[in-house]
């Protein structure tokens, strides 16, 4: 038992305590601990910048992977974990993005950092799109092109051809009786 009937404090130390301290990266540190770990805990208050914190320290911050919904605006918002509020909002209404409160702000939102939310995007599946622009080849062959109306003339060819191959599939059926 921690305390006695009616005594709220108690006479003793703790009887089992840890000789070392918890290392979140004693085994190597993974991507998502290193993301953690450098994330800037802005549009806090105090109390919620060091829950954070903890959560970060003992390996339980776990990122978003999809933007949430804010509680002000309700759009499709906020991107940071725990948070309630999205910074727009935060900074607007002078609040705690976490627990909405009006406290104290340890440190305020930037509003450049709003911008450069794309970023942060997380890969999926390592995969990336390559980059087509240095290509010079699409840029330099467009002499082979002709006038527009020899353009013109091949799109009405090439429709005129659709519509012969269509009736030509299809069979003649008005004058065909169907008898009982």
């Amino acid at each position: 038992m921690s305390s006695q009937k009616g005594n709220v404090s108690r006479s003793r130390g703790q009887k089992h305590q840890n000789t070392v301290a918890f290392k979140n990266d004693k085994y190597g540190s993974t991507t998502q601990l290193k993301n953690a770990k450098a994330k800037i805990h802005d549009g806090l208050c105090q109390h919620c910048k060091d829950v954070l914190e903890w959560k970060v320290k003992y390996n339980k911050y776990k990122a978003l992977t999809q933007p949430r919904k804010c509680v002000k605006c309700s759009q499709k918002t906020v991107k940071d974990a725990y948070h309630i509020i999205c910074k727009p909002c935060s900074l607007r209404l002078e609040i705690c993005c976490k627990c909405g409160k009006k406290e104290e702000i340890i440190i305020p939102v930037n509003s450049q950092g709003l911008t450069q939310d794309t970023d942060e995007t997380p890969k999926q599946h390592g995969y990336e799109k390559k980059d087509m622009t240095g290509s010079d080849s699409d840029d330099e062959d467009l002499s082979d092109f002709g006038d527009e109306q020899n353009e013109e003339e091949e799109i009405k060819d090439c429709q005129t051809e659709t519509t012969t191959k269509k009736s030509d599939v299809l069979p003649n059926v008005s004058a065909v009786s169907i008898k009982d």
